[in-house]
């Protein structure tokens, strides 16, 4: 399946299941949340299939709040490169620190 049949596929499941009809925005962010720790715990044990397997837990979840706030995945990607692209910061540690 390319992505869009996935995404498609993965809101036909969370309909089907109830998670839809009956979840909250909130409690799909917590889950959200949940699922980053352990992508989190992954990283730091290096344990390649539970990276691969919490960063697709990540994306349903996001897939599932995408769907409840009536937005698209490729609209927030799109909003969010439009600002990071015209960002500026350096290294530090690892991580990049935009400038303020």
């Amino acid at each position: 399946m390319d992505y869009f049949e996935l995404e498609c596929a993965v809101e036909n499941w969370a309909m089907e299941k109830g998670i839809l009809a009956k979840a909250t925005p909130m409690a799909q962010a917590l889950k959200t949340l949940e699922e980053t720790t352990e992508l989190c715990t992954a990283i730091n044990v290096k344990d390649r299939e539970e990276i691969i397997d919490a960063m697709g837990d990540i994306m349903v979840t996001l897939i599932i709040q995408a769907k409840m706030q009536n937005i698209s995945l490729e609209q927030c990607l799109e909003s969010a490169y439009n600002v990071i692209s015209k960002r500026t910061g350096r290294m530090v540690n690892g991580q990049f620190v935009k400038d303020i």
